[in-house]
């Protein structure tokens, strides 16, 4: 449950950020580029934030839910 909750918040924050770069101001791609880099030493150290951060949420780990 928590990789698909994970993919699903780092989708969300690069789609809001975009569209505030759009709207608002374009400083704010650097939001999203601070979520690539974070995907990208995620999947380099396989140490992830929002991994820990939904554990201590309670959010569940089931084995069948990874891709």
């Amino acid at each position: 449950m928590r990789n698909k909750a994970i993919r699903g918040i780092a989708g969300s924050f690069v789609l809001i950020s975009l569209a505030l770069a759009v709207t608002v101001n374009m400083k704010w791609l650097w939001f999203t580029a601070f979520v690539g880099a974070n995907l990208l030493q995620s999947s380099l150290t396989n140490w992830c934030l929002m991994d820990k951060i939904l554990k201590k949420l309670g959010v569940s780990d089931n084995a069948k839910d990874r891709c």
